[in-house]
Parts: structure tokens; sequence; C-alpha cells
């Protein structure tokens, strides 16, 4: 493991590319603190911002895994963007106002995400994806199915997950990973739209 600390990011990118998934647990190593407490200064709950972080490397292993990743940013601003934009989705899918921490006290930004009310035929579609995903979602492998369902359904942390499964965290992550990949490949091989 000592060697990869000496690595620069691209080469540990190459590495993991290559399958050596130590080379990614450096770049975990060296960059979740940061990131975590870019989360933090957005998020009060430091649970809600671990979970952040959690999917921000599950989304950059599946960049990595479908080559989309390039050069010509760093490697730490890259995943900050990913960060910023996943903490948006966060306060945009719990109508919720960010907050910034400063010091001991914290306060809302006066500016917050407004969204309007879903017409009535949107509705009906999103209602029709939903039954179709469920169905697909029943077909996954039953660690996978429970992980998912705990996560997107009941809300619950990697972390509450891993102590309900009894099993780490890295692999509830890992469950979930692979439970998103393989809802990926049958809706890419049946060719289906989701609009949800």
């Amino acid at each position: 493991m000592n060697a990869y600390r000496k690595k620069a990011d691209s080469d540990l990118i190459s590495s993991y590319c290559k399958g050596e998934n130590q080379a990614f647990e450096e770049l975990t190593r060296r960059y979740r603190p940061k990131l975590f407490s870019f989360i933090r200064s957005k998020v009060i709950d430091p649970e809600i911002a671990e979970d952040i972080v959690q999917e921000a490397f599950i989304k950059v292993i599946g960049e990595f895994r479908k080559n989309k990743y390039n050069e010509e940013g760093k490697f730490l601003p890259w995943m900050m963007r990913i960060c910023n934009n996943l903490t948006i989705d966060y306060f945009r899918s719990n109508k919720r106002k960010p907050h910034i921490l400063r010091d001991q006290n914290d306060f809302k930004i006066t500016d917050f995400i407004k969204d309007s009310e879903p017409d009535e035929e949107f509705l009906v579609v999103r209602n029709q994806n939903m039954k179709e995903l469920q169905v697909l979602i029943q077909n996954l492998p039953e660690s996978q199915r429970d992980v998912l369902k705990m996560r997107c359904y009941e809300g619950m942390s990697f972390k509450e997950i891993a102590y309900k499964t009894d099993v780490s965290i890295n692999t509830a992550l890992g469950r979930m990973r692979y439970a998103i990949n393989n809802l990926r490949k049958v809706i890419d091989e049946r060719n289906l739209s989701f609009y949800v």
C-alpha cells in the first residue's frame, strides 16, 4: 500500500482502471477528509454528509469504468464538482434550505431552490416508471435488493444499512453499486427509458 502513497493521482486512476483496487483505496484515503469537510460546510448532519461522500465515490467508480474521466482537470476539483452537484441534488430532493457552518454558529442561506408542482401527465408517467422499476428491482439478488430498498425507499444511511445487515460499510456500498450496475444493464438491454 505504501507504494501507492507515492503515486500521482493520474497514476492511481490508471492503476485502478487496470484492476488494482488498492489504487482507488489510496485516492479515497487521500481525499475523503477534504470532501467530507467541503460537504459538511453545507450540510449540517454528518451522516448525510458521509452518505454524499460515499455516493460521490460510487459515481467516480462508474465514470472510471465507462472511461469517461479525462485528465483535463485535476482529480480533486473534479471530485469537488461531483460532491457539490450531489449536495444540490440532496437539497432539491428534500426541498430544504442549504446551511453553512462557520465557527460555532450556523445560519441558513437566504437563496434556496424552489420546485414547481409537477403536472398530472408527469405524475402518470412517473408512476408507470416506478412500477416498471419495482419489477426490475425484484429481480435483483436479495442482498443487492435489500440494500437498494433500505437506501432509496427507507432513506437509511450506509452506516445504518451496514449495521442492520451486519456487514461493513464497504460491503454495503459494494452491494449498492452492483445493484445499480445490474439495473442499468437490464435497462440498456431492454432499451427502456425512465423519467423520474
